[in-house]
């Protein structure tokens, strides 16, 4: 059952990173190109979302929690896919709700800080997915040089605090500014 969750994260990870792309490209560009790549951004990360969640519970089935909870690696790589998994899916409601005018202005650029910090958040728990299954990559080379020894270390790194803040103060923002818009 192990190899149903290791197929199946691969289609939110294609799915978010298809949409961080296409999130650059729109926020880098107002060509015909770019709007057309927007109109597919939100049935993406629906999609990413609904297949999140089911390669989430699928993990939560294969490995019993005590397992993952016994380990480091495993409470960083839970820990991560919940917080990947919660991310991408209230970045799903921001878009959806806010529509195209979330690319007017400086929310472009909120867009395009989110997706990277989702983007970022998404190869960190493929990292300690990989490193679970046997499959060890170069970011944790990356991890390791910022203090996180990804098979000895749990924590909550305070620059991942920094950044959920960061994070959540700006989608505060846009639903601020939104609110006023349609008011």
């Amino acid at each position: 059952m192990a190899a149903y969750h290791v197929v199946l994260v691969h289609f939110p990870i294609a799915l978010w990173t298809t949409a961080a792309l296409i999130i650059l490209i729109r926020a880098l560009s107002n060509s015909e190109f770019a709007r057309n790549c927007d109109r597919v951004l939100v049935p993406l990360l629906v999609l990413g979302a609904i297949t999140g969640a089911v390669a989430y519970g699928v993990g939560l089935m294969v490995w019993p929690t005590e397992a993952l909870t016994a380990s480091p690696l495993g409470r960083n790589h839970m820990l991560a896919a919940s917080w990947t998994l919660a991310y991408w899916i209230v970045l799903t409601v921001v878009r959806w709700k806010a529509g195209p005018e979330v690319w007017d202005g400086i929310r472009r650029w909120v867009m395009l800080g989110l997706a990277g910090l989702g983007a970022g958040m998404l190869t960190v728990t493929g990292t300690l997915g990989g490193h679970l299954v046997g499959t060890a990559t170069a970011v944790s080379q990356v991890l390791r040089m910022a203090g996180w020894e990804v098979y000895t270390s749990f924590y909550v790194p305070d620059i991942t605090l920094v950044l959920i803040g960061v994070a959540t103060l700006l989608l505060v923002a846009i639903a601020v500014v939104g609110g006023r818009k349609s008011a």
